[in-house]
């Protein structure tokens, strides 16, 4: 198995998980936020979907820009935005090359840092774990008790 198959499969025992809970919030209930300095619902979920594959789009192009750049998109149901970015973010991962793994990216702007590729996209593989548990105690406190696990082997 090469590296972004490796990668892909990794990602889905996640996004999977994430497309499950995804699936819990009802649209009355995209403004939902556990705080008042909280995300909404709704921003939370597309900031996780869309960050991913900003950063798999960074590791593609071999630069920041896809990062800075906004994704205006219209689609308002979460379920939909979800299969989008998920099917959007696989394409890129599985047209990566061995070289775009290894490639050092100038992320000065953004991290500080010049990082090769394997180590962005790990990045953005721990983000969306992290957000990921965020959006767990959201569909908790929407009153949700039948929760998946937190990964899901496929």
């Amino acid at each position: 198995m090469n590296r972004a198959s490796q990668f892909i499969h990794n990602f889905l025992t996640h996004r999977n998980v994430t497309i499950d809970l995804i699936n819990k919030i009802e649209q009355g209930n995209y403004d939902f936020k556990p705080t008042e300095t909280s995300m909404t619902a709704e921003q939370l979920v597309t900031h996780m979907l869309t960050s991913f594959y900003k950063f798999a789009a960074v590791v593609k192009a071999g630069d920041v820009s896809p990062l800075m750049a906004p994704i205006e998109d219209t689609e308002t149901n979460l379920v939909k935005l979800a299969d989008k970015y998920t099917s959007e973010t696989i394409s890129l991962l599985e047209s990566l090359t061995e070289e775009d793994f290894d490639r050092v990216i100038d992320l000065t702007r953004v991290f500080g840092a010049n990082l090769p590729g394997a180590h962005v996209l790990q990045m953005a593989y721990e983000h969306e774990i992290h957000h990921k548990g965020n959006l767990f105690v959201y569909v908790r406190a929407m009153g949700h008790t039948e929760l998946p696990l937190f990964v899901k082997r496929g």
